[in-house]
């Protein structure tokens, strides 16, 4: 008896690979706009009123940067769990919170630290391509599941096909890439523009790129598995 070819065993996968389960449509909109709510809407209505009563660029704007701290306590609180997500986002809090007290205590300078955490996130993301599974393997999970645990073991179990580790790495690598030309040019901006304008474009700036990276992502995902598909149909015919 001949033994199936490893195109005819990767076809195989590709077929036989699982369906997501059912989401929860009202949890995954609900953290979406929470998010959006807590990352970007909070710090900027929180600079400017403490700015309007006196506060100091730097001390507004190191306290607007609270709410995203918030927004971790409360998905942990939501989904009752510390996921790898939840723990990379508390690592880059401390460590934004390290940096932002040590050195100049100036707006500018603030501002520039931020956008050099911003840069250390995209080099994360590239040094995670030499780690078992990369950084953007759990953020999918993050965002591509409800957080329950069939859904979280429908994602796990995707890591065996060879298209899916491919097309992860290929998404790892785009977003590293992306945040670090992202951090560059928040640092330029930030020395030519005021302080009050650069609070405000610095969360367009960075939610902006995610949304551009979101898109390309999702984009790139459906055409990785349809060409998946095609090939293992292709294979299926010849065999």
């Amino acid at each position: 008896m001949s033994t199936p070819s490893s195109q005819e065993t990767g076809a195989a996968q590709v077929e036989e690979r699982p369906l997501p389960p059912a989401r929860s449509r009202g949890n995954a909109v609900g953290g979406w706009v929470l998010t959006i709510a807590l990352n970007v809407v909070a710090p900027i209505l929180t600079y400017n009123a403490l700015h309007d009563h006196g506060w100091s660029e730097f001390a507004a704007l190191l306290a607007s940067g609270v709410w995203p701290l918030v927004d971790s306590a409360v998905h942990l609180a939501w989904r009752r769990r510390l996921d790898e997500f939840a723990i990379v986002t508390l690592v880059f809090l401390v460590i934004t919170a390290v940096v932002s007290l040590v050195g100049p205590h100036s707006a500018k300078a603030l501002l520039i630290k931020d956008s050099a955490i911003t840069g250390l996130f995209g080099l994360l993301c590239l040094a995670t391509l030499l780690a078992p599974r990369p950084l953007m393997f759990y953020f999918g999970r993050k965002f591509a599941t409800d957080g329950t645990p069939a859904s979280t073991s429908w994602w796990n179990g995707l890591w065996q096909f060879e298209g899916f580790r491919t097309t992860v790495r290929t998404m790892t690598t785009v977003w590293g890439a992306a945040y670090c030309l992202e951090a560059l040019a928040r640092v330029a901006l930030t020395s030519l523009l005021s302080t009050d304008t650069m609070v405000t474009l610095s969360p367009v700036l960075i939610y902006g790129v995610l949304g551009g990276l979101i898109l390309w992502t999702t984009m790139y995902g459906k055409q990785a598995r349809r060409r998946g598909e095609e090939r293992a149909a292709a294979a299926a015919a010849q065999g």
